[in-house]
């Protein structure tokens, strides 16, 4: 078996501490299993993409990570801490920031409104200090210009912008992305890699579903497989899409390739 090349960035990644831990974690609803007893790690400044088809349970899994959806049994620990239901949900929700498929800005408030109104309200930051920061994203997002205009005056990818630098607003750890290049054009899906390799190189550790396979190829360092509730398969993302080692990995690609 060969070396990983030194410039590997999944290999390089295992030197740095775990951040996210899951063992058996489940979730049901019903008698449905929505995730069944995943296992998996998470280290430092990764770039995780997870893949698989609709219905996988990928969107669940990190709606669980920062506790949106409350797991059913197993463990899932940050920074060796267990989250379960006596957790801070407001400290989580610091620590791992989430930005919906959807957006979920509020509609009736400016773009700098939406950015300040966490800080201001879970950590009681300055109204002068949430602004300041809050213009140091949304000009890192490349939309400082569009600070006062409200949701409905901007396109996808500026709504995808602004979602960024509200989570980023609460100065998180670690960043979640649900399908983040969804109904995006080419050029945007182009900004967002590049935002998601700005966290990474910040040490923001991101994690993200999507089913853009080739916005995955580029851009994530580690993939990790769901269907049906099982995570099938984790590999550093270059092994993956060269040679999944499961059939339905295999298959998934090749499907997904050819559309």
């Amino acid at each position: 078996m060969k070396d990983d090349p030194p410039n590997d960035p999944a290999a390089s990644a295992m030197s740095r501490p775990v951040v996210l831990r899951t063992r058996a974690l489940s979730r049901y609803h019903g008698d449905f299993i929505v995730l069944d007893a995943i296992d998996l790690e998470i280290r430092k400044g990764e770039k995780i993409a997870i893949l698989g088809p609709s219905g996988a349970g990928k969107s669940t899994l990190i709606r669980c990570f920062n506790r949106i959806e409350a797991h059913d049994s197993g463990k899932l620990s940050i920074h060796g801490q267990v989250i379960d239901r006596n957790t801070d949900l407001v400290k989580l929700r610091g620590m791992v920031g989430l930005v919906f498929q959807d957006y979920n800005l509020f509609p009736h408030l400016s773009v700098l409104d939406n950015c300040t109104l966490a800080p201001r309200i879970v950590r009681h930051a300055d109204p002068v200090g949430a602004r300041d920061l809050a213009l140091q994203f949304l000009e890192k997002m490349g939309i400082a210009e569009q600070a006062e205009k409200y949701p409905a005056q901007l396109s996808g990818g500026q709504r995808q912008r602004v979602a960024i630098a509200r989570a980023l607003c609460m100065q998180p750890e670690i960043m979640l992305f649900d399908e983040p290049t969804a109904a995006l054009d080419p050029e945007a899906i182009s900004d967002v890699k590049n935002i998601i390799n700005d966290l990474c190189a910040a040490g923001i550790t991101t994690v993200f579903v999507t089913h853009e396979m080739g916005f995955a190829r580029h851009v994530a360092d580690r993939v990790m497989f769901m269907d049906r509730g099982k995570l099938l398969e984790t590999a550093p993302a270059a092994t993956f899409f060269h040679a999944p080692d499961s059939p339905r990995a295999r298959a998934f690609l090749d499907r997904m390739l050819c559309l």
